[in-house]
């Protein structure tokens, strides 16, 4: 009961916060960056993240990457909640999705395909871009909140522009049911993975372990792998590049996508490492790489 109160006392909240114009919206992140730098939230978390990740680096550097990764994560947080009421055209707008021939040619096809993206730059904005500019059905993997009333919220926000969720557990069942259909799964796959179950490799220079998910279904299927790559232009503005990983999954070698995709996602992070997700708790798992 508490629970459902707190909730319908935030949600209106956070739906006038969407329906702001964005300048007012990076105005309150602005706000939101002082309050959180008083805070302290994390602040640990993501200073050991990136002294590990970066040991060449000066103290001064880390910490500058420190307070841009905050501020990013500021606007991050306020544009997805702009996504409650964000118009197709906006969405297009501010995140532009670059559609090849050949992401065209794999749909014309009738070929399905595996997408794989990380926590960088705003994902949640590359979704509906990808439905609103390709003839794929998006379909999200996700992991369920645990409080039901935000996780009705966040459903509603991900499946706007007719993007699908499917829960992580039931991954395999969706993709058997739809498999007549032309879709494209999305994995955000660089979450933290249980060390019994996962792939060790070296990422950011740290053992980490990686979900085997992806992979094992991206051969189960022999669907194309997509790297989506998403470039943070300037403030609140995006482009998506698809990037073919590999055309034929099943002739790869074992581990190989994987490899393939952590390292890809390993090359944009060097390139801007403010816009990735440094407050999760990623290697809280250790391995024997």
């Amino acid at each position: 009961m508490i629970r459902a109160f707190g909730f319908y006392l935030v949600y209106p909240l956070l739906y006038l916060i969407s329906c702001l114009p964005f300048w007012m919206l990076y105005g309150l992140s602005d706000m939101f960056y002082v309050v959180l730098q008083l805070s302290g939230y994390r602040k640990k978390v993501v200073l050991t993240n990136l002294r590990n990740a970066f040991p060449e680096k000066s103290e001064a550097a880390i910490l500058l990457i420190c307070n841009n990764y905050y501020r990013y994560l500021c606007d991050l947080i306020l544009e997805t909640i702009k996504t409650m009421t964000m118009s197709e055209a906006q969405a297009k707008k501010r995140c532009v999705f670059h559609n090849p021939d050949w992401l065209n040619a794999i749909y014309a096809e009738g070929k399905s395909i595996i997408v794989l993206m990380g926590h960088y730059g705003n994902w949640e904005w590359a979704g509906p871009a990808f439905s609103l500019t390709t003839k794929f059905q998006l379909v999200v993997i996700y992991r369920p909140l645990s409080n039901q009333y935000f996780e009705k919220m966040t459903v509603k926000m991900r499946t706007r522009h007719s993007t699908k969720i499917t829960a992580v557990n039931s991954t395999l069942r969706d993709m058997v049911a739809n498999r007549k259909s032309i879709t494209a799964t999305a994995f955000v796959a660089d979450q933290t993975a249980t060390p019994e179950n996962a792939y060790w490799t070296n990422f950011l220079n740290q053992d980490t372990a990686v979900f085997t998910g992806p992979e094992k279904l991206a051969k189960k299927f022999n669907y194309p792998v997509v790297y989506m790559n998403v470039k943070r232009v300037k403030r609140g503005y995006y482009e998506v590049f698809p990037e073919l990983l590999f055309m034929h999954p099943n002739e790869t070698k074992e581990n190989e996508i994987l490899d393939t995709f952590m390292h890809r996602l390993e090359t944009e992070i060097n390139i801007d490492p403010s816009i990735w997700l440094w407050s999760h708790r990623r290697w809280k798992h250790k391995g024997n790489y």
